[in-house]
């Protein structure tokens, strides 16, 4: 009986698609190792397969061929901003890794169409490979490897279980948007450590998605992200917004967020729950945005929202955020406009210096994504997802504090709790500021 392969491919600067494919399938026959050696390899869509670890050695390039139609034959089920395919798949794969250290350049320039200066990003192609999507796989390793300039989501694992994603490092452009870092979509069992991200939109993401039947594909269950540095102007470590299952026992701890838009987030708006969650000694940077991308400079929100008229969001519920330092331009945010509300939140050790930031954007709270931004009016101003005009020329989701910002502002939630919490504001409060350091909204 044959034992485990291991084949490696040469680097030749030309499209080795087949080649490495080939290889790939005949190591998953034992199961074994493909390794792509020192020097560049050009490459359209490939499916990793059971029993297969792909390995990008020292020195080793992949650069994926910067054109949708590569991947045609690497299409996968979740949609993601019209985006069906991804450079690298697999799907219902047992027992498969992608290691390195080598790196993965995979082109996001290339699908840039134009710059939208006026809310600070790139305008993006209407098609967008993902770099890397894993579905409905079950033991996955992703180890010490390099990606850089991803046109859209990253790393998308969709409904995996016992998951490990560690010493990744992720470096997209800081003005492309839905490039998120890692994304968990309905996975199980998963741990996340030592890596860093930088990124124009989310660092490390969990959702639950809507299959396409329009019901949940799964739930995100004992999810742990430890020692990691994520860099995000959208939100860098976050639930939500695709929220159709249940999000039940996660942490993140002993994490840094640099460079950050939003540090902490959850955002519930599409039925699933949300409880049991665990933010532990995490420094924060958190800074304001332009008002194209959602929240300026919160080191912690948590959002419950209605996307959808006939669809009430999920509760969230036991959210415990502890040892969180550093400094924010906005405010800590727990808002619900929703029946189901924000239950029995505890804060505890916080310690954060609360400065204004040059841009004024944070002395709104963001209330995004809203039914506003998935079926914009057809004459509205905006990019659907994103933001979106409204009569009045301001962006539909951006509500102004009552009576200026605080500190800490609540709105529905019920069951708040706040043991040592010190927020060092200005002794002489800016314009707009409110003097009040923790606001309850009634209305």
């Amino acid at each position: 009986m044959a034992g485990p392969q291991h084949i490696r491919i040469e680097a030749t600067g030309r499209d080795a698609t087949a080649a490495i494919q080939e290889a790939i399938d005949v190591a998953s026959a034992h199961g074994g190792r493909v390794t792509l050696v020192a020097g560049e390899h050009v490459a359209g869509g490939l499916t990793l397969k059971s029993g297969v670890e792909l390995h990008l050695a020292e020195g080793a390039l992949l650069r994926p061929i910067p054109d949708y139609e590569a991947y045609r034959a690497t299409t996968v089920r979740v949609i993601a901003e019209k985006s069906n395919r991804g450079m690298i798949v697999a799907r219902d794969a047992e027992n498969i890794g992608i290691t390195g250290p080598g790196r993965i350049e995979a082109g996001g320039e290339h699908f840039i169409i134009g710059d939208d200066a006026t809310v600070g990003t790139f305008v993006p192609a209407e098609f967008r490979p993902r770099v890397v999507v894993l579905e409905g796989c079950l033991n996955v390793l992703l180890d010490g490897f390099h990606v850089t300039g991803s046109p859209m989501w990253t790393l998308h694992l969709v409904d995996c279980e016992d998951a490990t994603i560690r010493n990744v490092s992720i470096a997209n452009d800081r003005r492309l948007p839905n490039t998120d870092g890692l994304v968990l979509d309905a996975c199980r069992r998963v741990l996340v450590e030592d890596c860093t991200i930088s990124t124009a939109d989310d660092g490390i993401c969990l959702k639950t998605s809507a299959g396409p039947d329009a019901k949940a594909i799964g739930t995100c269950e004992n999810v742990i992200v430890r020692r990691s540095t994520v860099s995000s102007l959208s939100c860098a470590l976050k639930l939500g917004t695709e929220s159709f299952g249940d999000f039940t026992n996660v942490v993140f701890e002993d994490c840094k967020v640099v460079r950050s838009n939003r540090g902490l987030g959850l955002f519930s708006r599409d039925g699933g729950h949300m409880r049991n969650i665990r933010f532990s000694r995490i420094d924060v940077d958190c800074r304001e945005t332009p008002d194209g991308f959602w929240g300026s400079g919160e080191a912690l929100t948590v959002t419950v929202v209605d996307r959808r008229p006939e669809q009430r969001a999920g509760a969230v519920e036991n959210l415990l955020v502890e040892e969180i330092g550093g400094r924010m331009e906005g405010a800590i945010n727990l808002v619900s406009t929703s029946k189901a509300g924000i239950h029995n939140v505890a804060l505890r050790g916080i310690t954060l210096a609360q400065g204004p930031g040059p841009l004024g954007t944070g002395r709104s709270f963001d209330l995004r994504p809203t039914f506003a931004d998935i079926a914009p009016r057809v004459e509205a101003e905006g990019r659907p997802n994103a933001w979106t005009r409204g009569a009045d020329g301001k962006v539909v989701g951006l509500c102004d504090y009552p009576g200026g910002v605080p500190a800490i502002y609540l709105k529905g939630v019920r069951g708040f709790s706040a043991h040592q919490v010190a927020v060092t504001r200005p002794t002489r409060l800016p314009e707009g500021w409110n003097p009040t350091d923790i606001i309850e909204d009634l209305t």
